[in-house]
């Protein structure tokens, strides 16, 4: 049995725990104090020999900056993003503070509360290290099949992007355009993020393998996304702070939405349906991004 400390006790970070539970010794914790199963202090979970970090991208930084010391554990990150205010990647963001050897990125479809059911799914563990990887992948439980894979840039970019695309497809669904038009925006979405990830250095089959498409598939066309229900927030004309106010979680596609429309001013991206996500966030109306993107 492997020592796990799972850092953040959200929906995901608590499913995560219970799933490796069934094979390892597990103990969880989080910034305020929850009524859970082996929650500890912050110090002995980062005792742990491996340690699953469930920080949401937007304050992984910070978080980061006020409390982590590497010591040589193994690190899996679970969250998906993009820093909004600096554009940065998660990969970016830890590299200072633990070796690239030391650290690994999960990707795939997994909706937490279908984890903490014992639901069957699969899933990748990516990093530079396949060592790293295999091991990382040997903790999962029963009902999970894990793969590994080297391309994280390639997790990244699908874990990140699939979110934005799934606000989208919820302002899709709110609108009540349809199957066909749920369709042609998820394909296309896909085509597009993987456009943006080539642009990094990703390997093209990336994006069609469960980080991507498995992941897209999943977060864009059902309500348990709480990507998704942004999009039929937006739908309804309710705006941004309505929205996370009803969620009462993080919805991580907003924050990358807003980095990728940094980066691809940047970089000159062409990026149209992260881009119309990004104008109806600041308050553009659905009706009009609709029309401008069929219009492109």
């Amino acid at each position: 049995m492997k020592s796990i400390g799972v850092i953040g006790a959200g929906k995901w970070g608590s499913a995560l725990a219970y799933a490796f539970s069934e094979k390892n010794d597990v103990v969880i914790t989080s910034r305020t104090p929850r009524d859970l199963p082996n929650f500890v202090s912050l110090e002995e979970a980062l005792k742990c020999e491996y340690i699953v970090m469930a920080i949401p991208a937007q304050q992984v930084s910070t978080w980061l900056k006020e409390n982590f010391r590497f010591n040589g554990q193994k690190v899996l990150v679970v969250a998906k993003g993009i820093e909004a205010s600096s554009g940065r990647f998660l990969n970016d963001i830890y590299r200072p503070y633990v070796p690239d050897a030391n650290i690994a990125f999960l990707s795939g479809p997994s909706f937490a509360v279908e984890v903490q059911k014992s639901l069957p799914t699969a899933l990748v563990v990516n990093s530079t290290n396949e060592e790293l990887a295999r091991d990382f992948a040997d903790i999962f439980p029963s009902f999970i099949k894990s793969y590994t894979s080297t391309d994280v840039i390639g997790a990244e970019v699908a874990g990140a992007y699939k979110n934005v695309i799934a606000i989208a497809a919820g302002i899709c669904e709110g609108l009540g355009l349809g199957k066909n038009a749920a369709a042609a925006l998820i394909s296309r979405g896909l085509v597009e993020m993987q456009r943006f990830g080539l642009a990094y250095g990703a390997k093209k089959s990336t994006f069609t393998g469960l980080g991507g498409a498995g992941d897209l598939f999943l977060t864009a066309s059902s309500t348990m996304s709480r990507n998704f229900r942004v999009g039929l927030g937006l739908a309804k004309g309710k705006n941004q702070d309505e929205i996370l106010k009803e969620l009462g979680e993080v919805a991580e596609g907003i924050g990358t939405a807003y980095a990728l429309h940094e980066i691809s001013e940047h970089k000159d991206l062409y990026l149209p349906i992260a881009k119309e996500v990004y104008e109806m966030l600041e308050g553009k109306d659905p009706q009009e991004s609709l029309k401008d993107l069929l219009s492109k």
